[in-house]
């Protein structure tokens, strides 16, 4: 069975891609990956709270922050830029070692580190940047135009300043979903990747506390990217893969059929182990050659809705069927 496929512009033997995570930050780790069978990686992601946090901690080991005066600014730029070559040091040790594409991540909140963090993931050699743009309207002062403006500045900014394709990682609070990603795609990115996996809040009632509840995906949580993708793959202008709750080869060979290009999986390798792409390959090979399939190209986007058919009509046909069995 042939599942080399397309994305972003590079070629890959899978559409099984390994998401942004802390297992993509260890370079033996990725090339387990790759012996398993990912189609391509995605670099943990570089936060700008996490330099920032570098920099609060480090420089308040000496002496506290008023104590370095006019030097605050240059130690600072420091221990920022050696907290950022660690991680450029992986993407070109991984560019080394790795034959499948290495895609870099960035997660900033101020606009002048987007470009900063972008160009020099570019340098160090990554094959694409995906941005990892989920923004949580929580402030009442954000509209839905400022956070539309604040995608479209960052997209324009790096396109015009590196040369590497941009996939765009997007959260689903968008107050227009499915106008807001098709613009998204008609701004001349390359992919959009659905959806990012917030990580979720829970309250320890003993220590009366917010905390952190589990931030890895469960498998029902698949469907709700997969109906955005089924619904939206064929109105974009620019790849989908499709992110969260991934599990099994038959969510590979669902996600594919909604007109997916990759599938990203994170959870199931922390939850199954590394070993799991072969299983998820395995799978997908053999579901092909039962159903006589030589190619992902023969069908991917075979269940998609397709850019003549009302969306609002499809869907509601399926609740009917299913509910009522009148159609």
């Amino acid at each position: 069975m042939d599942t080399k496929t397309k994305y972003l512009g590079l070629d890959l033997k899978s559409p099984i891609i390994v998401g942004s995570c802390g297992l993509t930050s260890d370079v033996d780790k990725m090339v387990e990956m790759e012996t398993a069978g990912a189609g391509a990686v995605v670099v943990k992601s570089v936060f700008e709270e996490q330099i920032i946090y570098d920099i609060k901690r480090n420089t308040h080991v000496v002496a506290p922050i008023d104590n370095y005066g006019d030097s605050y600014e240059y130690i600072s730029q420091h221990v920022a830029d050696d907290s950022l070559n660690r991680h450029f040091e992986t993407i070109r040790e991984a560019k080394r070692r790795l034959t499948i594409p290495v895609i870099g991540s960035i997660n900033c909140f101020s606009y002048e580190n987007w470009l900063t963090y972008a160009i020099r993931f570019q340098e160090a050699g990554c094959d694409a940047l995906e941005l990892n743009m989920a923004i949580l309207p929580y402030e009442t002062s954000l509209s839905s135009d400022d956070v539309e403006r604040t995608f479209t500045q960052i997209i324009n900014t790096l396109k015009k300043s590196i040369s590497i394709p941009i996939s765009i990682k997007v959260g689903t609070y968008f107050t227009d979903m499915a106008k807001q990603l098709q613009q998204l795609s008609w701004m001349g990115i390359q992919g959009v990747t659905m959806f990012n996996k917030s990580v979720q809040v829970d309250i320890d009632t003993e220590k009366e506390c917010l905390c952190n509840a589990s931030w890895l995906s469960n498998p029902d949580e698949m469907h709700n990217t997969l109906r955005w993708v089924a619904l939206m793959s064929k109105k974009m202008r620019c790849d989908l893969s499709a992110s969260t709750g991934v599990y099994t080869a038959d969510d590979v060979v669902k996600m594919l059929l909604a007109g997916a290009a990759t599938v990203q999986v994170v959870s199931c390798l922390y939850k199954n182990g590394i070993g799991t792409l072969r299983q998820l390959n395995d799978g997908l090979c053999q579901w092909m050659q039962r159903k006589g399939y030589d190619s992902l190209s023969q069908f991917r986007g075979k269940l998609a809705v397709q850019p003549n058919e009302k969306a609002s009509v499809a869907m509601r046909t399926q609740f009917m069927k299913y509910f009522a069995e009148i159609v």
